[in-house]
């Protein structure tokens, strides 16, 4: 009707009749209307009774008034009981009334201001759990979260994979990240509260980290802010992002086809790229927010938090409920550990000695252990039967198959016999330098039902003769060193 009506203008009413799609009968009856089709019918009044009219403002109204937060589903569920003779299929109407007297007589609600940001002014950080999304490193199921970084203006974005929980150190080395790969800084920068940094942290403890964040902002000139605790709409610029970015890896993962990656680095290296292609869409308004930013300082500062540790007769440490190894030279020793997100940096004096990955420990609360067996072979073999009850013994294995292993030889040998045979295992991998190579021999003796044969395996793995150089010693007289003693005399 409304392509009739606007076909009159310029055509016929037969015409415009075809052009709408009815008879030209049907064009002369609408021409000859004064008012519109939707004009001319009363509306309809109800077809049935009113299922709700003896309860609504009796029982419903009251029980919104006491609890506005009651949801209609369960209203409906308590009209049911009250009345069994009601119809099942009045949920909807329940459903419709309370939203109509919510809007009329309901609380009112927080209400969202949209703000405009300036160029080089506003950056937000927060951190966004990313268990969900089923990645796996070598077939183990990662745990972690992204540290997520975004500029409020040009929609700038960096992501840096968190091993463990919301904490300063994840904090500070993700926002360095970020700013040197954006290659200036805002004037302020705002997080949320760092909550999870705060929780089970003392008064003191808690003050330091906050002095922390404050010196790390000032290295960079920023301003620090933080929102309301528990309104996370106040960095809405960020917020709404993390659901965005997320989903983009969830598609890029799917296209992927499998969601293991061979260790962190290669899945690092996929969330870069990732994201730097999502920067390339905006490059234009990133380019023109990095001429407002600040320059950045001539160094980055610590992204780390520096603890002391002392080496026990155990061959190791503890720190944040884990247990390190170290060379058992090292006993007694009190050593630097620079602890990051993902690994251990030790020092002896101002001397680097190793790094060591950063263990955790387990949900449960129970102790965590990051063992390399080659710190402690050395004793073991000279007690072996130590391996039976040792606290960190399903750590020590470097592969699953030397731990299934072992619970074969302890099925099928004497205690001390599995024992040392297991410890021998370990002591020709780290000697010959043939982890994975003997890993696959192991396997195999599993796949075949078979036992390892120690001599067998040291003869596999012991170096061939004919390879081996002929070095000729050569001793010089004795006299010789008196001519150069007289040399050095003249």
């Amino acid at each position: 009707m409304r392509l009739f009506m606007k076909l009159r203008h310029s055509e016929g009413v037969a015409i415009a009749s075809a052009k709408a799609g009815f008879s030209a009968a049907t064009g002369h009856r609408l021409a000859a209307g004064a008012v519109l089709p939707s004009r001319r019918k009363a509306s309809r009044g109800r077809r049935r009774p009113d299922p709700l009219v003896d309860i609504f403002d009796a029982e419903i109204v009251p029980m919104l008034e006491a609890a506005p937060a009651l949801r209609a589903i369960a209203i409906y569920e308590e009209m049911r009981r009250r009345h069994p003779d009601l119809p099942s299929g009045i949920r909807r109407t329940i459903e419709r009334r309370v939203r109509a007297w919510r809007a009329e007589h309901g609380p009112e609600r927080e209400v969202i201001f949209r703000q405009t940001h300036a160029p080089g002014r506003l950056a937000l950080s927060d951190f966004t759990d990313c268990g969900d999304l089923g990645v796996t490193i070598a077939g183990v199921a990662l745990a972690h979260r992204l540290y997520h970084f975004r500029l409020a203006w040009s929609g700038f974005a960096h992501a840096h994979v968190i091993l463990g929980g919301e904490s300063y150190v994840a904090l500070a080395q993700g926002l360095q990240n970020a700013l040197w790969a954006l290659g200036g800084a805002p004037v302020e920068h705002r997080s949320d509260s760092l909550s999870a940094a705060f929780r089970n942290l003392t008064a003191d403890a808690r003050g330091d980290l906050t002095l922390r964040y404050d010196a790390l902002c000032a290295h960079y000139g920023m301003a620090p802010t933080r929102n309301n605790r528990g309104v996370a709409h106040e960095n809405g610029a960020i917020e709404s992002a993390h659901g965005h970015l997320k989903a983009a890896i969830r598609d890029t993962l799917l296209m992927r086809g499998v969601r293991d990656f061979d260790d962190v680095a290669a899945y690092r290296r996929f969330i870069d790229e990732l994201v730097a292609a999502r920067n390339r869409r905006v490059a234009t308004r990133i380019d023109a927010e990095r001429l407002h930013l600040q320059p950045l300082p001539g160094a980055r500062t610590a992204d780390y938090e520096e603890v002391i540790v002392t080496v026990t007769s155990s061959g190791g440490f503890t720190l944040r409920k884990v247990f390190y190894t170290v060379p058992s030279r090292l006993i007694g020793h009190r050593l630097r550990a620079r602890l990051y997100d993902d690994r251990l940096d030790l020092f002896i004096g101002g001397t680097a000695l190793m790094t060591l990955p950063r263990g955790r420990a387990t949900a449960s609360g129970k102790h965590g252990h990051v063992v390399d067996y080659r710190h402690v072979i050395h004793s073991l073999r000279r007690k072996p039967m130590a391996l039976l009850g040792l606290v960190y013994r399903d750590a020590l294995f470097p592969r699953p198959v030397y731990a299934r292993t072992f619970e074969r030889l302890c099925a099928a040998l004497p205690e001390r016999t599995a024992c040392r045979t297991m410890v021998e295992l370990l002591a020709l991998a780290h000697e010959r330098a043939c982890e994975a190579t003997l890993a696959v021999i192991l396997d195999q003796c599993i796949a075949d039902d078979v036992l390892p044969d120690l001599a067998e395996l040291r003869g596999r793995f012991a170096p061939d003769p004919a390879t081996l150089p002929v070095v000729t010693v050569r001793l010089a007289p004795l006299a010789s060193y008196d001519v150069l003693l007289t040399g050095a005399a003249a």
